[in-house]
């Protein structure tokens, strides 16, 4: 599991950040969560491959965390994109970008499907053989979800050397990887475990971003891989964090430590601050695994 930090940051972008938007690839498959305003440009600088982006998912209908969506859907339209793309967001995000595309004749040259979110009960939007996704209903100024990325139960992987011991032929891989026993020509069994090694341990990855201190999601988010949560203020700027329906640093530790989660990424930092190592200082008061996400910053679980 990859994460490509392209923006982490609230509000207005500036000439060194970005508003939110990040790049999750499982296995190969890359999900754009978030679109903020410039996120076409990070794209290209990390190098990501615009191609390999089939699904996009938007938390809310605030600027700084879907402007940059119409100029993608646009540029994916002058590159001659020929490949259906998926976009998850609330209920609106449709009318938005079909006016958007309308009032500019510019519609796309490929399939463009609108996924529109109203439920505030968690529930699965997004499901291939790789990859789960559910909402996380978050509680924000406007109607707002984050995702659960739960990573599926792969293959097990073939003991090569137990395989040709028993003189397996290839014919039958597949079914030994599916977890299935093999019969010998002379009638034997073989256990799947003595052909095969355990599959890789999944991952599963949460993105809760914008949101107030809300205790219900803990439930949603135990024990996953990695949490990414929003840490707009520092705990000087609490009062600041409620009235704006927002986080701090310490809140999103609190969070973390109540959960159980194994690591920490916080994110969409106010720019009032000179330095976000602060946040860092203030949430490991509270839960010892914490990272900094920042624009272009790349992470490997």
């Amino acid at each position: 599991m990859k994460l490509t930090i392209l923006g982490c940051y609230a509000a207005t972008p500036r000439t060194f950040t970005n508003p939110t938007s990040q790049v999750l690839e499982i296995r190969n498959s890359l999900f754009l969560i978030d679109c903020g305003e410039g996120t076409q440009v990070q794209l290209r600088k990390n190098k990501v491959k615009f191609s390999k982006i089939n699904h996009i998912f938007i938390s809310h209908l605030h600027g700084d965390h879907f402007y940059g969506l119409i100029g993608l859907v646009s540029t994916f339209m002058l590159l001659g994109r020929t490949t259906d793309l998926h976009i998850y967001g609330p209920k609106g995000i449709k009318e938005i970008i079909l006016l958007q595309l309308k009032l500019s004749n510019s519609w796309t040259n490929y399939g463009l499907y609108f996924h529109e979110l109203e439920s505030t009960e968690s529930e699965v939007i997004y499901e291939d053989e790789k990859v789960l996704v559910k909402t996380i209903p978050l509680q924000h100024r406007v109607y707002t979800n984050g995702f659960l990325f739960q990573e599926k139960i792969g293959d097990r992987k073939l003991n090569m050397d137990a395989v040709n011991e028993y003189g397996i032929e290839n014919c039958y891989y597949q079914k030994i990887k599916n977890g299935k026993n093999i019969t010998l020509d002379n009638g034997t069994e073989i256990e799947n475990e003595l052909l095969t090694f355990d599959p890789i341990p999944t991952k599963n990855y949460a993105f809760c971003s914008d949101t107030s201190f809300d205790e219900s999601i803990i439930a949603m988010i135990k024990n996953v891989d990695i949490l990414y949560h929003e840490s707009t203020f520092l705990d000087t700027e609490e009062a600041l964090a409620n009235k704006t329906m927002h986080s701090t640093a310490k809140q999103a530790a609190t969070i973390a430590k109540e959960a159980n989660v194994k690591q920490l990424l916080l994110g969409h930092y106010s720019t009032r601050y000179d330095s976000i190592t602060k946040f860092a200082e203030e949430a490991t008061t509270i839960f010892p695994n914490v990272l900094l996400s920042d624009d272009g910053k790349t992470f490997e679980f």
